[in-house]
């Protein structure tokens, strides 16, 4: 009698609880990614180099994000009005600055995210606990690709990897991307600037 409860918690365990994650399709996840309004979250940012920063990002589509690095680190990104502006406080004076468009994470803040759009997806993979995307703008492959990783139940955007167009790479993994309501000003270029 004792060796019948292991098997009937088993049976009980396996209908009580969602079966295990599986590969989610472009369509899903193209869902998920344009019903995120604004949202926040901790990160943890590996360059190319090999160094590593952390901070909080804070996104707001379309078009809008904003990287906050935690000391020692004194860079602020902002992707705002169509470009990316880069502050580096520690020398001050002008930010670099580059088209939103030039960028792979123009894929994630766009209006309409639409994956499956032809030439756009370079990969989709499953590795047993998370889906992987690949993509690139199907107009400018030339200016690199962004590698999305997601978990189900809920389905949720866990880390990216951009490959610029001279095949450097920086990984950004989440701390869990929160839905929140931001106001514009958070991402306005014109009050770092000044």
């Amino acid at each position: 009698m004792l060796r019948l409860i292991p098997v009937a918690l088993t049976a009980l365990m396996l209908t009580a609880f969602p079966a295990a994650a599986q590969k989610l399709s472009l369509n899903q996840i193209s869902q998920y990614l344009n019903s995120i309004q604004s949202a926040k979250s901790p990160f943890t940012q590996i360059n190319g180099d090999g160094s590593i920063s952390t901070g909080t990002i804070y996104i707001k589509r379309p078009g809008k994000a904003r990287f906050e690095y935690n000391p020692p680190e004194q860079a602020l990104v902002l992707a705002w009005s169509g470009a990316v502006y880069i502050f580096d406080r520690k020398v001050g004076g002008q930010p670099e600055t580059y088209p939103l468009s030039q960028t792979p994470l123009s894929i994630i803040l766009a209006r309409n995210v639409n994956l499956g759009r032809a030439g756009m997806v370079t990969g989709h993979g499953y590795d047993g606990t998370a889906t992987t995307v690949t993509a690139q703008d199907p107009k400018r492959p030339e200016y690199g690709s962004i590698q999305m990783k997601f978990t189900d139940n809920p389905v949720e955007l866990r880390q990216w990897i951009i490959t610029d167009g001279n095949g450097s790479k920086t990984t950004v993994v989440l701390g869990g991307l929160q839905k929140t309501s931001l106001s514009n000003s958070v991402f306005d270029v014109n009050r770092v600037a000044n």
